[in-house]
């Protein structure tokens, strides 16, 4: 029987609110702390929730929710300068669905306050005091808060995680930096298609909206980094004509970028991949999501892996009998599947930016590559995955293989 009664959670954007719903019905009272002053939606564009992502919603009655907001993509395409091929999927599982970012962070939001979550605002955390009786959050406001635990779900830039170890590594910068938009475009793309596109000098991936045009993200190969605030210093007109010129040989991607206007462009910035974690936890804190597992956008499943691990950790602290214990084998349970997600993203990534060499060669290699793949080997371990919430986890996941 769990000692745990009480948690702090440290971040309002995806893990966040899944992990204090997920406490909540395993029976834990959770406090979102959020350090915004107010509710956002959060920044960025569109992403991708995998079927094992879904499936980890519907532990906490989310699934429908963000089904309705969302896009089902039932076809992949791969197109090598403006060659398509028909990706290879597993034919019996939920399709991937686009969701705007924000619209994900609303949802889940609303999810969490209707099943009893609370929500406090302004609550920037700079320290945390951690004893054999509670952990206590103090926030830059001069307030504090105390639970038995914490949970830090603060995304990439964590604060958490430098608590629970101060040499914890921090981000990586892809070389890449984000974008995305709305074309005023129709193009003659099979509805529920997301076609990701390697083209002459960077790659790009689009899909067409129910309503009319088409949506479309570029990866921009970048020796300098920027950071969204000074990403968003540039004008969209400069980033607009930046886009025009990168892509203006490629179809449909000069297209894309010509039909796109400043009031219809995302800026993003610099993209990240998380490096392995040496530390999830330390006493009665611990990293979810972003703040400890953040692979690549390439691997399509960082929101849902860190839906998955939100439900798991609350999983593992209703179950066993303390923080330790319960946060050791949460690691267990997820450590080997993120990481070995993470890695395939990092590889995908060279692909992205690759030298005039490269350039020539990833045409001819990847089509061959999908010729040969093993779908059911390659997908099925990722896109199958669900968690069993009504089965108990038992101290002897700390002795066996992770899952």
């Amino acid at each position: 029987m769990s000692k745990v009664r009480t948690a702090l959670v440290i971040g309002g954007g995806i893990a966040g609110p899944v992990a204090a719903t997920a406490l909540l019905k395993a029976g834990i009272e959770a406090t979102v702390h959020e350090a915004y002053p107010a509710e956002s939606d959060g920044i960025g564009g569109a992403l991708g929730l995998a079927p094992n992502g879904l499936a980890a919603l519907g532990v906490i009655g989310a699934d429908e929710a963000v089904r309705a907001i969302a896009i089902p993509m039932r076809r992949m395409v791969m197109s090598f300068g403006g060659k398509p091929q028909v990706l290879p999927g597993l034919p019996d599982v939920t399709p991937l669905h686009m969701v705007e970012r924000g619209d994900l962070h609303r949802v889940l939001r609303e999810r969490a306050v209707a099943a009893g979550v609370r929500f406090a605002y302004g609550k920037r955390l700079v320290a945390a005091d951690d004893g054999p009786d509670g952990v206590t959050a103090r926030f830059a406001d001069g307030t504090s808060a105390h639970a038995d635990v914490l949970i830090g779900a603060d995304g990439i830039r964590s604060t958490v995680r430098s608590l629970i170890d101060p040499d914890a590594p921090g981000p990586d910068y892809t070389g890449l930096l984000g974008l995305g938009g709305l074309a005023d475009v129709d193009l003659d793309v099979e509805p529920g298609t997301t076609t990701f596109a390697y083209g002459k000098r960077a790659y790009y991936l689009y899909w067409p909206q129910p309503g009319g045009g088409t949506a479309w993200g570029a990866n921009l190969p970048s020796r300098t980094y920027l950071t969204l605030t000074q990403a968003r210093e540039i004008p969209a007109e400069e980033w607009l004509r930046r886009l025009r010129e990168t892509y203006a040989d490629d179809v449909p991607g000069g297209e894309l970028a010509r039909r796109t206007t400043p009031e219809k462009l995302q800026i993003v910035g610099g993209l990240h991949i998380m490096p392995p974690v040496p530390h999830w936890h330390r006493g009665r804190m611990v990293l979810v999501g972003d703040a400890v597992h953040a692979p690549s956008n390439s691997t399509g499943q960082g929101a849902s892996l860190a839906i998955e691990s939100a439900v798991e950790l609350a999983r593992c602290l209703r179950d066993l009998p303390d923080p330790s214990s319960a946060f050791a084998a949460y690691e267990r349970l997820r450590r080997t599947r993120v990481e070995k997600i993470a890695a395939r993203g990092a590889k995908v990534n060279h692909t992205k930016a690759p030298g005039p060499v490269a350039r020539r060669i990833i045409p001819v290699l990847m089509p061959l590559a999908f010729k040969v793949m093993n779908v059911e080997k390659s997908l099925s371990w990722e896109q199958r995955h669900t968690i069993d919430w009504d089965s108990p986890v038992t101290p002897a996941v700390l002795t066996t293989s992770a899952a």
